[in-house]
């Protein structure tokens, strides 16, 4: 299979300071060498506690930050360096939101998004049309997001995500707080964008929608990988995948 995302000893340091007129410099090590690497068209987790690093590290993947050392590549080009060539080829959507415009309506949210990527005109319609419908908001599409459900943003943060036709997409803690029958309704939406041949890269704290969705993931618990490979191969002989993670942070915490 092809690898179209792949990350060699990643690295990101930040320096921040505290004390008396916050003069005391102080090195945090957000990624600590990481290693991964992602197939095309799997659903590919990252899991680990707050502060572990995932979300630097989807930053970095998605040419958001740089990293300080080691290797990151999607779709064969460098994160730093060789953006161009990535960014009109992925998209990401963060958990809350945030990310469109409340006072445009659906409809006109995609249309402002399908400009920025520079989408022709006479494939914008139908393009907008197929994604309302992929994320179940057609019925509602000429009104002000404002009006929308939580649920109703999440899932046109998908559709604004999808506007560019990304072979990659970047999800953090897509479901966060969504009730059970929007983030059912989420899920479903994953599982169709694989059927589609998408690759989706996302993290969440919820290790029941890992199992689900998940065809292999990585835990990183303080900008270290400590463990990888499928839901059941991690879960190994503990009753629950839930189970597994808290006694694999436990250990390597202790």
């Amino acid at each position: 299979m092809e690898a179209v995302i792949e990350v060699k000893d990643l690295k990101r340091t930040y320096i921040t300071r505290r004390g008396f007129l916050k003069k005391e410099k102080r090195m945090v090590q957000a990624v600590d060498g990481i290693s991964f690497s992602v197939q095309r068209g799997e659903i590919f987790g990252l899991l680990g506690q707050n502060g572990a690093g995932k979300t630097t590290t989807i930053k970095m993947l998605t040419t958001l930050l740089a990293p300080t050392a080691g290797s990151c590549k999607v779709l064969g080009c460098e994160t730093f360096g060789q953006e161009r060539q990535i960014r009109t080829r992925i998209n990401f959507i963060f958990g809350g939101e945030m990310g469109v415009y409340r006072r445009l309506s659906a409809r006109d949210n995609l249309r402002y998004f399908s400009n920025l990527y520079l989408i022709p005109r006479r494939e914008q319609d139908e393009r907008i049309e197929r994604i309302l419908k992929l994320v179940d908001l057609a019925d509602r599409a000429d009104d002000l997001a404002e009006t929308y459900s939580k649920g109703m943003i999440q899932r046109l943060q998908i559709a604004r995500g999808l506007i560019n036709d990304p072979e990659i997409l970047f999800m953090d803690e897509p479901t966060v707080g969504l009730d059970p029958v929007g983030a059912r309704m989420l899920r479903d939406i994953i599982h169709r964008l694989k059927e589609q041949g998408k690759t989706v890269l996302l993290t969440t704290h919820n290790l029941a929608e890992v199992e689900e969705l998940c065809d292999r993931l990585i835990i990183i618990n303080k900008g270290k990988v400590v463990a990888g490979g499928t839901p059941a191969e991690i879960k190994g002989g503990a009753q629950s995948l839930e189970d597994a993670y808290v006694k694999l942070i436990e250990g390597v915490s202790a």
